[in-house]
């Protein structure tokens, strides 16, 4: 029986709280500035547009014209761009990813995690306030600093998922990183906040108030974040007792993994004999970093990144087409779009935590995603055939939160730690940023196809076929974890037949 969270919590020191709070939120401040351009999206077009074209562009003054800003003929193309857009950031992104994980794994995360934020502010901020202020409408800047964008963002996941792996261990780390994966979705609801609260004064200040932001955070990262419990000195023979910061032990133990835990008294007699052993021991040089294409052929890892391939395309779609579709399916203000789209968000807090916590005590992942996932596809159809109110339209929207934010915050990070932590690498290799940009790099890349998809879709077939589509994804997402399911619950029959036979 896994340990209670009460008795993994208490091994943690107040480094794991500053390490788990630089890195929460350093992704909330990347995902608020990421949240802004969804939540801009009827502005951007209708500026992009001539005024005759639509209703929501702000009034000409006498020294301006149309043809200012005059990008695209109609709001069709316009929002067929900014799909576009969103495509080539989560194909940017998915190639940045790649890298960056194996970067993470030979550089220090710190200055990686740094560069990745600081970097992604300034571009923000020169594509939607520098470039609104100075009037400059261009096709292919805006593509240009999409793509750079991207690459900066792609250095940030890896980055924090490794720093968190270092500091968090196999006990407890579905509800630790459960906890800690609702980092993106508290992102969207503070980005979703601080745009439609800004939205009044024009679209580039929502982009100046996030981009400065997120610049600030990057700079107390680089001041405040340790990356490793070594860099303070603690081991599991510390006075603390810490279990989870011996990255050749704990640590490197996968949740997926089909053998018992050892008795109490079993583990505690090796480790004070490692610990002997190492006083007389030379220092062993620290764990190289894997290759990509080592970590791409870990188990579990393939099926996982097709899975995830999947999944993300449904949870990005969410992402960032909800607030434009609340206001085009049921013509709310795009401030009111923006406010009751958290509750998508709220949704995947909640499933990410409650399902994390269940699946430490199941001693398996698979199993409480399938559930899940399941229970999400009869959540899309529902959610499409919501009535025009919004108290009903919030709850449909926080229930299809859980069963497909939870399952997608698991995937990326606790199921990532566990694949980059196997007994397959053993304390002798270093892949958890590798993997972690494998499994989210794969990902991005069916995200960055579904985007386009999506508007697509929706300018040929309606928002209905869209919905359709994302039930379709959701049982694909089911099928690529099918064998990773099967093999759990066989091990699980194991270990209760042979549970009855002792008894």
């Amino acid at each position: 029986m896994p340990p209670s969270c009460c008795g993994c919590l208490s091994q943690y020191t107040h480094h794991h709280l500053v390490a788990f709070l630089l890195t929460f939120f350093s992704y909330v401040l990347l995902h608020a500035s990421r949240k802004t351009f969804s939540n801009v999206k009827v502005s951007i077009s209708a500026q992009w547009t001539p005024f005759i074209q639509n209703d929501s562009a702000p009034a000409f003054s006498p020294s301006e014209t149309w043809e200012d800003n005059h990008l695209f003929a109609d709001g069709k193309q316009a929002t067929l761009f900014l799909g576009a857009l969103d495509s080539i950031f989560l194909f940017s992104y998915a190639v940045g990813l790649y890298l960056s994980g194996m970067i993470g794994d030979r550089v220090n995360l710190r200055y990686v995690l740094c560069v990745g934020l600081c970097g992604s502010a300034a571009v923000e901020f020169v594509f939607g306030t520098l470039t609104e202020w100075l009037h400059i409408y261009n096709i292919y800047l805006y593509c240009f600093l999409w793509i750079l964008n991207g690459l900066l963002q792609s250095a940030v996941w890896p980055s924090v998922v490794a720093v968190m792996g270092n500091w968090f261990g196999k006990s407890g780390r579905g509800f630790v990183f459960g906890l800690w994966s609702a980092c993106a979705s508290v992102g969207n609801i503070l980005g979703a906040f601080l745009a439609s609260s800004v939205l009044k004064y024009g679209y580039e200040y929502a982009f100046l108030v996030t981009s400065v932001v997120q610049f600030a955070g990057g700079i107390v990262v680089f001041f405040g974040l340790l990356t490793s419990p070594k860099e303070v000195g603690l081991s599991l023979e510390s006075e603390t007792g810490l279990g989870p910061v011996e990255t050749d032990t704990d640590s490197h133990k996968p949740l997926m993994s089909d053998e018992e835990n050892e008795v109490e008294v079993e583990v505690y007699a090796r480790r004070y004999e490692a610990a002997a052993e190492q006083l007389d021991e030379p220092l062993t040089e620290p764990p190289q970093a894997i290759s990509f294409l080592q970590a791409f052929f870990l188990p579990g890892v393939l099926p996982y990144s097709l899975a995830y391939a999947c999944l993300k395309l449904v949870n990005y779609s969410f992402f960032f087409w909800l607030p434009f579709y609340l206001n085009n399916n049921y013509k709310w203000k795009e401030a009111e779009a923006d406010r009751l789209s958290v509750w998508y968000d709220v949704g995947g807090i909640i499933g990410g935590t409650v399902q994390g916590l269940i699946s430490d005590f199941m001693g398996k992942r698979a199993p409480v995603l399938a559930l899940s996932l399941a229970l999400a596809m009869g959540a899309l159809v529902g959610y499409s055939r919501s009535p025009n109110d919004q108290v009903i339209n919030a709850v449909l929207l926080a229930t299809t939160g859980f069963f497909i934010g939870g399952p997608s915050n698991i995937i990326s990070s606790a199921i990532s730690a566990d694949l980059g932590r196997q007994e397959a690498l053993r304390g002798s290799k270093e892949a958890l940023a590798t993997v972690t940009g494998i499994v989210d790099g794969t990902g991005s890349i069916g995200a960055a196809a579904g985007q386009y998809l999506v508007s697509l879709i929706e300018s040929k077939l309606g928002w209905t076929s869209v919905f359709y589509f994302f039930v379709v994804m959701t049982g694909g997402t089911i099928v690529f974890i099918t064998p990773l399911l099967f093999k759990e619950l066989r091990a699980m029959w194991r270990d209760r037949r042979a549970r009855r036979r002792q008894l």
